[in-house]
């Protein structure tokens, strides 16, 4: 199995701290937040190599943190060729291209290079190839059901089965959310192109694409226990740096 870390986003939410450095790399508890995240991959026997999807504006950044980085699996950095948010490819179109430019043909984790979280990766792949042949998304139930309205809300039935997926709504259903995490089979990868041949996506939300998918195939959810911080903005970084300091 390949893991995929998403890190060639530009962060503009972080701005003026992400101009000139990706959000990835900034410091959480003394170390780069991508740090954490592939403590998480390495740990799951499962994956055998890491890869890393950034941009032409950092692609130096993450080469001089891949000589720091300790990993017994191997890291590879993948540059998308953009420049800046204008021409971006999305979550969704830098999964599909680095699936083609590395022909990627195993079953593929994908996390954002800005989520940490205290659950186990592994556990998580355990649940998801029960569901033979299907994808699976990494949820988090919220403390305030107010606050899922940043993200995508799940709904499942009993059998973990994703039945609804709502992307920020305004008036959230539940407390139930996506986190960046996801698992595809490799029966699903091509799925991917067929989401990004459709002139009404969204390439750059993820959310939408499990909204998409799950009326085309079978898509299930892991709730994981435990901490969960989406960083997007300085509030949930400054979150962040807190609960890591204790």
């Amino acid at each position: 199995m390949k893991a995929l870390i998403l890190a060639a986003g530009y962060a503009t939410r972080l701005y003026p701290l992400t101009k000139k450095y990706p959000k990835p790399l900034l410091e959480v508890g003394g170390r780069p937040i991508i740090d954490y995240i592939v403590d998480k991959l390495v740990s799951a026997g499962d994956i055998d190599e890491i890869y890393v999807v950034t941009n032409n504006k950092f692609i130096s950044d993450f080469k001089r943190w891949s000589k720091k980085v300790k990993s017994p699996k191997k890291i590879i950095l993948v540059n998308d060729l953009t420049k800046d948010n204008r021409d971006r490819l999305g979550a969704i179109g830098d999964i599909n291209f680095v699936i083609k430019k590395m022909k990627l043909l195993d079953d593929l984790l994908v996390a954002g290079g800005d989520n940490l979280f205290s659950g186990s990766v592994q556990k998580f792949l355990d649940a998801a190839k029960k569901n033979i042949a299907s994808a699976s998304i990494g949820l988090y139930r919220l403390k305030r059901k107010n606050d899922a309205s940043r993200y995508g809300v799940v709904k499942l039935d009993k059998s973990k089965k994703v039945i609804s997926f709502q992307e920020k709504p305004k008036h959230p259903q539940s407390n139930l959310v996506a986190m960046c995490l996801y698992y595809i089979p490799k029966n699903y990868l091509n799925l991917i192109n067929v989401y990004l041949q459709d002139k009404k996506i969204k390439a750059d939300a993820t959310g939408s694409y499990i909204a998409w998918l799950k009326d085309k195939a079978d898509v299930y959810g892991y709730v994981f226990s435990g901490s969960w911080f989406d960083i997007g903005d300085y509030k949930y970084l400054n979150t962040a740096k807190k609960n890591f300091a204790n």
